[in-house]
C-alpha cells in the first residue's frame, strides 16, 4: 500500500509539473530601436529578420515593446501567430514610435485594450512635465489565457530619456493607473523606463509590483544591463528595461539575452525575458 501511494503522489506531481510547465507564459520587454537610416548598417532594414528570428527562435509569447514604428511592428507580424495592441504617440492612432504589445493569437484572446500618455494630460497627445524631445505612451491589454482561463493585464511603456521629473512623475502615474485600471486583477508590466533599479520611480514599480529580476526562482541569466548601443563590447551594466508581476505570478526564470550575428545585436537595447506562471 506504502509503495502504491508513493507511486500516485509521485504521478500526481509529474502531473502537477507538467501542467504547469504547459500554462507558462515567456513574457518579454523589447526596445526594438526606432527606424532611423543614420544607424547605418544597424537600421531597421538590417536588422529585422533578425529581431523577428529572435523572437521565433526563443519563443516568446508576449513582447512589450518600445520604439517601434507602425512599419516595423507590421514587418514583426510576417511572423505567423501575431498580433498586436498599442497606438502611436504621436496621435493616438499610427504615426510615430509606439509602445505596443505582440502577442500569440493562438494562445491568448484580447478582451480590451487602451493606451494614455506620460503627462500631465494622459488623456491626449503631449510632452510630459520636463521632457523636451517627444511624447511618452503607454499601452495596456486586457487578454484571457486560453491554457489557464485566467485573465490578466499587460502594460507596456517607454520612460523619457532626458527628463528627471518626467521619469518620476511617469513612475507615479503608472502605478495610479494599474490600480486603477486593473484593480485586483492579475498584472505584467513591461517597459524600457530609462531608471536603474535604485531610482524612486522603480523603487515606485517595485512597491505595488515584484521585478523579474530579484524574485526569479533560477537565478537571472545574462548581463545585468539591458542595453548595448550597437557595440558588441559594451559593457551592459545598467539595467533600465524590465518584467514586473503582480503576486499572481511565480517567475520561474529571467534572462538578459545576448543573441548577436556577426557580432551585430539585433537591437541597441538587449531582450529581457521572464517565464511566468499563474501562483494558483
Amino acid at each position: 500500500m506504502k509503495i502504491y501511494l508513493a507511486t500516485i503522489f509521485a504521478l500526481l506531481v509529474s502531473i502537477s509539473a507538467f501542467c504547469q510547465q504547459d500554462a507558462e507564459i515567456k513574457v518579454a520587454s523589447y526596445n526594438l530601436r526606432m527606424d532611423t537610416p543614420k544607424d547605418s548598417l544597424n537600421a531597421w532594414p538590417h536588422r529585422k529578420e533578425n529581431v523577428k528570428a529572435l523572437i521565433q527562435y526563443h519563443d516568446f509569447d508576449i513582447i512589450g515593446t518600445q520604439e517601434g514604428f507602425i512599419h516595423q511592428l507590421n514587418g514583426l507580424l510576417e511572423m505567423p501567430g501575431f498580433a498586436f495592441v498599442g497606438a502611436g504617440r504621436d496621435d493616438g492612432k499610427t504615426a510615430g514610435e509606439h509602445s505596443a504589445i505582440l502577442y500569440k493569437t493562438a494562445r491568448f484572446d484580447l478582451l480590451e485594450s487602451g493606451d494614455f500618455w506620460l503627462s500631465e494630460t494622459p488623456d491626449k497627445p503631449g510632452l510630459g512635465w520636463d521632457a523636451t524631445c517627444c511624447n511618452r505612451i503607454a499601452s495596456w491589454a486586457l487578454f484571457i489565457d486560453k491554457k489557464s482561463k485566467k485573465e490578466f493585464y499587460v502594460f507596456n511603456a517607454h520612460f523619457d530619456h532626458q527628463g528627471v521629473v518626467a521619469r518620476k512623475e511617469s513612475g507615479k502615474l503608472m502605478v495610479q493607473k494599474i490600480q486603477e485600471i486593473a484593480k485586483s486583477k492579475p498584472v505584467i508590466c513591461t517597459g524600457d523606463f530609462n531608471s536603474t533599479p535604485d531610482t524612486e520611480q522603480i523603487i515606485g514599480l517595485s512597491a505595488l509590483l515584484n521585478d523579474s529580476y530579484t524574485v526569479t526562482k533560477m537565478p537571472p541569466y545574462g548581463p545585468v544591463g539591458t542595453t548595448n548601443s550597437f557595440r558588441f563590447t559594451a559593457p551592459m551594466k545598467n539595467r533600465i528595461d524590465y518584467v514586473f508581476v503582480s503576486d499572481d505570478f511565480v517567475v520561474s526564470k529571467y534572462a538578459v539575452l545576448t543573441d548577436a550575428r556577426e557580432q551585430r545585436y539585433p537591437s541597441d537595447h538587449l531582450p529581457v525575458v521572464a517565464t511566468v506562471h499563474f501562483a494558483k
